[in-house]
């Protein structure tokens, strides 16, 4: 590898570069939607938008409007960083002991990760024209027009999307309309073939027409209510038309001089800011990218941060997260006196509950106004619930799946909240002066990553590229049912590109390892060159999409 330029261990490619707008996703033809939208004059949360809605067809195994969403977006004319909360709720008219009996009727001991009784509200149709409304430059017909042409006309599935598509079809195959959406003769689509959606290009068409109204108050939304009635959900019609995105103000902690910015619970953005604010008692900059030290310090410091996610982290409209005292300083410096640099902690309580693994979409948008749009959106559970609307082209989301079901807990199940949210979006400022929009998709993973992408531009001084490509760490918790005990310091698993050398100190120090063959996210990431407003864009290498500007 002597003749690559990057000089490092692990498999990377060049940045890319451009002045007047750029888009990383991880689905190709999405990210030259938005790119052409961007061309027409629309702005980064026009393109952002496309993209999604271009995703929620091309990726459905990731995302869609069954699912929510979460923004983060600087806004160039004002001057500020704006959080939008695009999630959904749970059935108002739902007792946690209406919960419990729906369970147990159907031998269940936990909320199931498929079918009716796992669906929340979907958020993301309300936060698209949330955003919109506010910020956008075009019309809602030229923004959803690319997604509509590709689910007329067809698009060819990319490899890894069809691979995650075939795999879906076995676990969701036995849920109300499923087949019948994603599916051509119960099978799912081949690499390379050409995939339509008349049904959802009808109803991007519908919501171009008649707004959010279209879906939360109309015909649609006593469709889809009925829908999920006559299945066994608690939602209602009155759900849908009582939904609304909440505006909220971001958090951050400063690491190193540079601003990390996360949006507040329901979602698990906080991990990644207690992480860094530990991790920033030790001298990172001294040690080698991979070495023992490097890698023991991050695990260590994730268990005590997921252990304060297990226990406190929660919709806020339910539960008074302290959000300030995690976050302060004094706090990292009492748990960094906690961690053992000579031995894995093998027990942590609370430690992260059971919530499972989920599959998401993050996007990146920016223009040449300088606005930037750092937008993350699931169906969680990869291809989501699994029950689609009939002729609606797409199917219900399953965060409920996230609740909890002992009353003592933070993220238990009550009527209108708002589940506990693994997908979180990313951004970096330096004094005040906004550089970098970032994410990596991947339940639990995200917080975790999110820290390393930090660490590695900061700390080790890789470009964004790398910083992405860098292998990465993953730790799990091996639960109690209820979530509350970590064992045995749970599990490690290592990204291929770590000396065996670091292994095998690990090893000596107590921490357990895994088989690693996937489940390490997907990063897009953009920065933008405070000097001269350049643009550079990053995606990610173990994704089938692309970074791209002009």
């Amino acid at each position: 590898m002597a003749d690559r330029i990057t000089g490092k261990a692990f498999a990377t490619r060049s940045e890319v570069f451009a002045s007047k707008g750029m888009v990383a996703s991880s689905q190709p033809l999405a990210v030259q939607a938005g790119l052409e939208i961007l061309r027409q004059g629309g702005n980064a949360i026009d393109a952002a938008i496309t993209v999604n809605s271009c995703l929620g067809l091309m990726e459905p195994v990731g995302c869609g409007i069954g699912g929510d969403m979460f923004v983060l977006f600087w806004d160039a004319k004002g001057k500020q960083l704006r959080g939008l909360n695009g999630s959904g709720r749970s059935a108002r008219g739902a007792s946690l002991a209406d919960m419990k009996q729906a369970l147990q009727e159907q031998g269940l001991k936990k909320i199931p990760t498929k079918g009716p009784l796992s669906v929340s509200i979907p958020g993301c149709v309300d936060g698209w024209f949330t955003l919109h409304e506010k910020f956008g430059k075009l019309s809602m017909e030229q923004v959803l027009e690319p997604a509509i042409h590709y689910a007329e006309q067809g698009f060819p599935v990319s490899e890894l999307i069809a691979y995650y598509w075939g795999r879906s079809v076995p676990l969701r195959d036995d849920q109300p309309g499923f087949l019948e959406t994603f599916t051509r003769n119960g099978k799912a689509p081949a690499k390379g073939e050409i995939w339509k959606n008349p049904a959802l290009a009808s109803t991007y068409r519908k919501l171009a027409a008649g707004g959010r109204d279209a879906f939360y108050t109309g015909d649609m939304a006593r469709q889809m209510a009925a829908f999920l009635e006559k299945h066994g959900s608690f939602l209602r019609y009155e759900d849908f038309a009582g939904h609304h995105s909440e505006w909220v103000t971001p958090i951050s902690a400063n690491y190193r001089g540079y601003d990390v910015w996360e949006l507040p619970p329901n979602g698990q953005g906080l991990a990644a800011l207690e992480i860094l604010n530990i991790l920033e008692t030790f001298n990172l900059s001294w040690l080698e990218f991979g070495c023992p030290d490097h890698v023991h310090a991050f695990i260590e410091a994730k268990k005590l941060a997921f252990a304060d996610r297990a226990r406190l982290y929660a919709d806020p409209d339910f539960f008074d997260v302290p959000v300030e005292r995690l976050l302060s300083k004094e706090y990292a410096r009492k748990q960094r006196a906690r961690i053992d640099m000579n031995r894995a902690a093998l027990e942590i309580d609370p430690d992260p509950a059971a919530i499972g693994k989920g599959d998401t979409v993050y996007l990146c948008t920016a223009d040449g106004e300088g606005n930037m749009v750092s937008f993350i959106q699931s169906n969680y559970h990869g291809i989501g619930s699994g029950v689609c609307p009939p002729g609606l082209g797409f199917g219900f989301q399953t965060r409920g799946s996230a609740f909890a079901l002992d009353p003592g807990h933070a993220n238990v199940y009550a009527p209108g909240k708002r589940p506990f949210h693994t997908i979180i979006p990313a951004f970096l400022s330096r004094d005040g002066t906004p550089l970098c929009a970032f994410g990596v998709m991947g339940g639990d993973t995200q917080p975790q990553a999110h820290a390393q992408i930090v660490m590695n531009l900061v700390d080790f001084g890789m470009n964004l590229q790398e910083a992405g490509d860098a292998p990465r760490i993953l730790h799990s918790g091996d639960s109690d049912p209820d979530g509350t005990i970590m064992k045995d310091g749970g599990t490690v698993a290592l990204e291929s590109g770590f000396p065996e050398e670091t292994l095998a100190e690990l090893e000596r120090r107590g921490h357990r390892f895994k088989p690693a063959p996937g489940a390490f996210g997907g990063y897009q990431a953009i920065w933008r060159n405070p000097e001269n407003g350049v643009y550079a864009g990053a995606s990610e290498s173990r994704k089938d999409g692309h970074a791209a500007g002009y």
